[in-house]
């Protein structure tokens, strides 16, 4: 499966979380891929969509954030290795 950009949001606690795939899917046309959750309750969120879909989804959440962004990033054009990644994160909260 190709995607157009992966978008990546940590933040503090699975709560959190919620919060921010909720206003990204509602600022821009992005899918909820997965998260994975880190010792210390960091949760890193993974979207994808078009470039700038992602874009505009990751930047709704820095200008009006629902809670304190941690780091955030957009891939575009992801490598095979980094669709693995997320694949793999997928894979681990579907069982």
């Amino acid at each position: 499966m190709r995607y157009g950009a992966f978008g990546l949001v940590e933040v503090l606690g699975d709560a959190n979380a919620v919060l921010v795939v909720d206003q990204m899917l509602k600022a821009a046309d992005v899918v909820y891929e997965t998260k994975d959750t880190k010792c210390g309750g960091h949760a890193l969120v993974f979207i994808s969509g078009s470039v700038s879909a992602v874009s505009a989804a990751i930047d709704s959440v820095k200008v009006s954030s629902p809670c304190k962004i941690l780091n955030s990033a957009v891939i575009s054009n992801p490598s095979e290795e980094m669709i693995g990644i997320v694949e793999e994160f997928k894979s681990r909260y579907s069982k």
